[in-house]
Parts: C-alpha cells; sequence; structure tokens
C-alpha cells in the first residue's frame, strides 16, 4: 500500500506554472493549493497576476483569497493551512497539486519549521529604531557577529529577513542558525510520496522579456488603479507584509511621490527580476526537482509521463 502522493509544481515568476496547473487540472483528479505568500490577500488581483474570477470558479485554488491585507501571514501560518487542504483532498480521494513560487513556505511543509520564536514588537521595534540611526549595514555586522551562517546568506539590503535574525537572537538567546540545525537534527516527518516539478524557461533572457511584458499587461489592466483603492482604505501602510510585495511597495512609493511613473516601472520590473533570482537560487539547491522548459510545448506529456513513472497516478 502506497503512502498517500503530492504533486509540488515550483518554479520562478513568470515562468508558466499557473498554466500548467491548470492543464494539470484538467487531465487529473488533483486539488490545487495556492504556495504564493501574495495569493492570500483579497484585493490584490492584477498585481499578483491572480487567475481571474472565471478560472477559479472553474479551477478552485486552496489558500487563495484567505486574508485581508491588513493581516499578516507566515510560513508557520501556511504549514497550518496546507496540511488542512492536503489531507482534505486525500480524505476525498485526490491529489494535491501545490503550485506557486514562495520557496520558503515549500521549505517550511516539506522540512518542517524551526522552533523559532514568535515575532516580538518591542524588540523589533528597537531594531528599526537602531536601523533607521545607524544605518542598515551596522546590524548586518553585528549579525555577522553572532550568527556569520545567517548572515553569509542575508544580504544588508534585506531588512526584514535581517531583523527577523536578530530579533531571533535577541529574544531566544539562540541564533537562527542553531535553531536550523537543531530542526535538521529532528529530521523531517513529510508522510507523503512527492514529485517535485520546477518550470522556467531555459534561456534566463526570455524570462526577464516574459516579466517586462507581464508588468506592462499589469499596468493596462489598472493595476495602479487597484493600489490606489487599497491606499484609500486608510488601514494600509507601506509597511505591512502585503504591501511589501513585488509590484505594489513600487507602486505605493510612486503614488506617495517617491517615484514618476518611469522610474516605477523600471523598479517594478528591477523587483521582479530579482524575485525570480532569489528563486532560482533556491531552486538550485533542491534535490529531486524534475525541470521543464517553459519553451517546451510538450509540458503536460512530459509532466503525466513523470507522475506515472513515480506511480502517482493510478
Amino acid at each position: 500500500m502506497h503512502e498517500p502522493a503530492v504533486i509540488c509544481l515550483m518554479g520562478p515568476t513568470a515562468s508558466g506554472k499557473t498554466a500548467l496547473a491548470l492543464e494539470l487540472a484538467g487531465q487529473l483528479p488533483v486539488d490545487l493549493i495556492s504556495v504564493d505568500s501574495a495569493l492570500v490577500y483579497r484585493g490584490m488581483d492584477i498585481g499578483t497576476a491572480k487567475p481571474d474570477a472565471a478560472t477559479l470558479a472553474r479551477y478552485p485554488h486552496q489558500l487563495v483569497d484567505i486574508l485581508d491585507p491588513a493581516q499578516s501571514y507566515s510560513a508557520a501560518d501556511f504549514v497550518t493551512d496546507a496540511q488542512a487542504a492536503i489531507q482534505a483532498s486525500h480524505a476525498k480521494g485526490r491529489i494535491p497539486l501545490l503550485v506557486g513560487g514562495t520557496m520558503l513556505y515549500y521549505k517550511a511543509l516539506l522540512e518542517g519549521m524551526a522552533s523559532m520564536p514568535s515575532a516580538d514588537s518591542q524588540v523589533r521595534a528597537a531594531l528599526e529604531a537602531r536601523a533607521a540611526a545607524e544605518g542598515w549595514q551596522a546590524l548586518h555586522d553585528e549579525l555577522a557577529r553572532v550568527d556569520s551562517e545567517s548572515a553569509a546568506r542575508i544580504h544588508p539590503n534585506d531588512p526584514q529577513r535581517l531583523l527577523r535574525a536578530l530579533e531571533v537572537w535577541q529574544v531566544s538567546g539562540k541564533t537562527m542558525s542553531q535553531h536550523r540545525a537543531e530542526q535538521a537534527a529532528a529530521g523531517s516527518h513529510w508522510p507523503y510520496r512527492t514529485v517535485q516539478l520546477a518550470i522556467a524557461p531555459a534561456e534566463r533572457a526570455v524570462l526577464h522579456e516574459r516579466i517586462a511584458l507581464r508588468f506592462a499587461q499589469m499596468l493596462e489592466q489598472g493595476f495602479v488603479d487597484e493600489v490606489i483603492a487599497l491606499r484609500a482604505r486608510g488601514d494600509l501602510s507601506a509597511d505591512l507584509p502585503s504591501m511589501r510585495a513585488v509590484g505594489y511597495r513600487q507602486a505605493w512609493d510612486y503614488l506617495e511621490g517617491h517615484l514618476d511613473y518611469a522610474g516605477f516601472q523600471e523598479k517594478g520590473i528591477i523587483a521582479t527580476r530579482q524575485l525570480a533570482k532569489r528563486q532560482f537560487t533556491w531552486l538550485r539547491s533542491w534535490s529531486d526537482l524534475i525541470w521543464l522548459d517553459s519553451l517546451k510545448p510538450n509540458n503536460l506529456a512530459v509532466a503525466l509521463k513523470c507522475l506515472q513513472e513515480a506511480q502517482i497516478l493510478a
């Protein structure tokens, strides 16, 4: 008797993950589960390239439109929600198909969460005040002194992860690297047979072209108006996780007058390229990935063959 199966479909932004997932859903008894830190938010549709209402009605996605943008959502929240969605899918005799590009969520789900402390608003506020006074490099220098492994992994211009690493150290007395080592020693308890597919264009320049084209399409579809409506609510700010999403942060800066329109476009495209680069970095370190080339016409057939060979399909 085989243990239950799970399919993962990963890849950088604008690589064609959603299109392939919908093709697979048209052929197989799968339940789609989104692995995307921005698609969880309601009202953030254009800038996240969320499937439209008709597509979501025909191909329902779990973990899409589950939160208001004023709320925060963590990797631990995702793991809880995804595990429930996977179990519900198996209970119906179906196969969960996880699709998305938030690699931290995949890692947390497949390898387990490190026992890291919860966020501490007072510690975080003190660190942010220090950053404002001394600069982010000073905080990165401190991290390098207490946790060289995390400092090597986290760029000085990545304030969110830098703050979290120092917060973990100050709150728990253990570095993030120590927490991760303890997690690795405890071992993974992932109980499912898994096929992990990754899709991307073989040529990076093609992905850059796709990113620029999609950003232009988002603007035509009313992306700026979408962010105007979000700002008009009055309860959202630029430092919320939702508004730090790629594209939204640059649109917010444009509407605040910090960027002109051309600068907003340029920075939005550059930020999306940087996101894709980070996703590739994650994926290159991943084990057991089956790579598909976005530019090939037969990815559905190749994916189905891989699933049959792995005995995922009955």
